[in-house]
């Protein structure tokens, strides 16, 4: 069996690091919300997701997050009329990227929010475990 404080520090590290890679993951999106393709009537940037999985820790029990993988939004790609742009095919239609910076925006501070509880569990879990050697120290 293992120590509960040692779990709930390895649950919440596993939490900061999936929580992490969706941010990074959520800003290479807003990064090119706006990167067309680089020749006529080619594609733009397309969305890219993350799912988590659970996976099980054989050391502790405990049941941890990871990023079970990083895909890509398939809904399609919204055509604006811009004739002048190098990546405008005949009719002067360019596809821009399925990117919606307000789903990004909403993603992100979800992602952060998470990120901030899993660092709070690993700041009480420190104070805990301080608070016990003080305890044993006497």
């Amino acid at each position: 069996m293992s120590d509960p404080i040692i779990s709930s520090l390895k649950i919440a590290s596993s939490g900061l690091e999936a929580q992490s890679m969706r941010l990074r993951v959520v800003s290479e999106n807003i990064a090119n919300a706006q990167s067309t393709g680089a020749t006529p009537g080619s594609d733009p940037y397309r969305r890219k997701t993350v799912t988590f999985e659970s996976e099980l820790d054989a050391l502790s029990g405990s049941e941890l997050v990871r990023v079970g993988d990083i895909g890509t939004d398939n809904t399609p790609f919204r055509v604006e009329h811009d004739p002048g742009n190098p990546a405008a095919d005949a009719n002067g239609y360019v596809k821009m990227p399925n990117v919606n910076t307000l789903v990004e925006m909403a993603d992100m501070r979800e992602a952060n929010r998470s990120y901030e509880a899993n660092l709070q569990v690993v700041k009480q879990a420190r104070e805990l475990i301080t608070m016990t050697i003080d305890l044993m120290r006497g």
